[in-house]
């Protein structure tokens, strides 16, 4: 199984619900307890419990809005699942699933859908119809093209693929109009030619792939707030970084960069510039130093 190196995401997972208060919706871990309760029954937990299926009388728990079935030995997503239309929150990590069923879109209540750590291929085309999706987890999967069915869900503010053996990206992510987050880290990202970026990105993490070089549109996205492009292959940052007004934090570590525009001065937001592990000479530090007396410079 694939290591999956977990990092703190910035958007809140679990909205629904009021993050699922344990009062108002206790959750419920195995089958009899919940169809022998005399309440409604909202949340189910089947973490770790050894299934290679899911009880069939699963279905009959009609009001389940959470669903935990992570940790488990299932090598397929069981019709049961498909039967809970008020489902908003789906954990599927940690099974053996490698493809998702056309009745994905059957879920139209579901926000939040997390399946790493399995062994999905590709995702499914139907999961574009749900329409009010805001956060998707496949890190740690097979994937090795960004799912084209995300682009069709403007509603997305969340998308991690971290993990992944992604090398292409066809230019639609400026189509997830309210994207804030995307994690592509620890792919096999080389080329990101001249893709566009949403509006409203903030944190954009693509550390550990194989980029040579940033694209000019990227620089359009001023608000963004944090950036980690660590453990690359770039060469040079255009002036264009300029562009970035909003700018936090910026991981450049462990590249091949010997020098950065002396436009990064008009960054008056960066605290954090990170430059560890690249080629840059004492006097061009120094330089840095001038130009952002109030960022903290790693190098």
């Amino acid at each position: 199984m694939k290591k999956l190196f977990v990092f703190t995401s910035f958007l809140f997972i679990s909205q629904a619900k009021a993050q699922i208060d344990p009062v108002k919706y206790p959750t419920y871990t195995n089958i009899e307890d919940a169809l022998s309760s005399k309440k409604t029954v909202y949340s189910i937990s089947f973490r770790e419990k050894g299934l290679f299926n899911l009880p069939p009388q699963l279905a009959k728990l009609d009001s389940v809005f959470f669903l935990n079935i992570m940790g488990n030995k299932l090598e397929k997503m069981d019709q049961q699942i498909f039967v809970l239309k008020e489902l908003e929150i789906l954990n599927v990590n940690e099974n053996s699933i490698k493809y998702i069923p056309d009745e994905i879109n059957q879920l139209q209540k579901l926000t939040t859908f997390s399946m790493n750590l399995n062994g999905l291929t590709r995702i499914n085309p139907n999961v574009a119809k749900l329409q009010h999706l805001k956060s998707v987890h496949f890190d740690a999967n097979n994937l090795n093209v960004f799912p084209e069915a995300l682009m069709e869900i403007p509603s997305l503010e969340e998308i991690n693929l971290q993990g992944n053996q992604i090398s292409f990206i066809t230019d639609g992510l400026y189509k997830i109009k309210n994207l804030k987050f995307l994690n592509l880290s620890d792919n096999q990202i080389n080329d990101l030619a001249n893709l566009s970026f949403p509006k409203q990105l903030k944190y954009l993490e693509l550390q550990q792939n194989a980029i040579v070089k940033l694209p000019e549109n990227l620089f359009k996205a001023e608000n963004l707030e944090y950036l980690n492009i660590s453990g690359n292959n770039i060469t040079t940052i255009s002036s264009g970084i300029k562009g970035l007004k909003n700018i936090v934090s910026m991981n450049l570590a462990n590249n091949n960069l010997k020098d950065i525009p002396a436009e990064i001065k008009e960054l008056k937001n960066l605290k954090t510039l990170i430059l560890t592990g690249n080629p840059i000479g004492k006097s061009t530090i120094e330089k840095l130093k001038t130009l952002l007396p109030d960022t903290r410079i790693y190098f």
